[in-house]
């Protein structure tokens, strides 16, 4: 789904990733930890057209997509969300994942006026599915509720949602457990497997809490320093040694070496 080839990126002198490269399997949901400074969000925020890297290129279903802008990616069933929530505040939750789908007819005044019907007939197809999406996340109760008033974890699910209103081929969370209770994080993590296994959704997501890592990804990609460390099972990446000095600062293979 996605392939990442020798992707780098500087800022003045500091380069941020480091010759990354890396794949995402359709239908997968892969993981992608690391210590803070590792270089993640910088990696997400290149794949979905933040900013294009300084070399590299990036290729979306085999066709090479490096520096397309976020809108076009969109469009191309690419989307993300972000570790602090994104929402429309003054708008509802139903509101929120309305305005999602591009290309409206409403959005333009000479359809308003001259094609009312095919208007009226889209904002009712995007009505029926924000209902259905609201369902499937179990925040139908909240329909009416200005987004700003969400607690952290609902406003994820909403983040959630609004990428269910179009038809996306892969999805990249960051940090969607950020801030969220536990009752609600499970709610989440049973909805991405949900969407995984019935729809077909492919993920990538940056994640601290290794349960949660644990319960969802296969295969987990580990980057330190701005460079690709290791990937394989959450087992194989918590008992790599590299994996563990990166995080750590110090590892097993340290300690054989002190003196007794």
């Amino acid at each position: 789904m996605i392939t990442v080839e020798s992707v780098a990126k500087n800022f003045g002198g500091i380069r941020a990733v480091d010759g990354v490269s890396l794949s995402i399997e359709k239908g997968s949901i892969t993981g992608l930890i690391g210590p803070n400074g590792a270089g993640k969000t910088t990696l997400f925020n290149i794949i979905a057209g933040a900013f294009p890297p300084s070399s590299g290129a990036i290729y979306l279903d085999g066709e090479d997509v490096t520096g397309l802008e976020p809108h076009e990616l969109f469009h191309k069933g690419l989307l993300r969300t972000f570790q602090i929530a994104h929402e429309f505040s003054t708008l509802t939750v139903l509101e929120n994942l309305m305005v999602v789908p591009g290309d409206q007819p409403g959005e333009q005044l000479r359809h308003s006026w001259f094609n009312f019907g095919r208007v009226k007939e889209i904002e009712a197809k995007n009505l029926e599915r924000a209902l259905e999406v609201m369902e499937f996340l179990q925040i139908d109760h909240l329909k009416d509720e200005l987004a700003g008033n969400l607690s952290g974890g609902q406003k994820k699910l909403l983040e959630l949602g609004r990428t269910m209103m179009v038809d996306a081929k892969i999805v990249f969370l960051d940090e969607v457990g950020a801030g969220v209770n536990r009752t609600l994080l499970n709610t989440i993590a049973t909805s991405i497997k949900r969407l995984n296994e019935e729809r077909d959704y492919t993920f990538c997501l940056i994640e601290h809490d290794m349960d949660f890592i644990a319960r969802l990804c296969d295969p987990v990609i580990v980057m330190a320093e701005g460079k690709l460390l290791t990937q394989g099972t959450i087992e194989e990446v918590k008992n790599n040694e590299e994996v563990i000095e990166a995080y750590l600062g110090t590892g097993r293979k340290h300690e054989r070496k002190a003196p007794a």
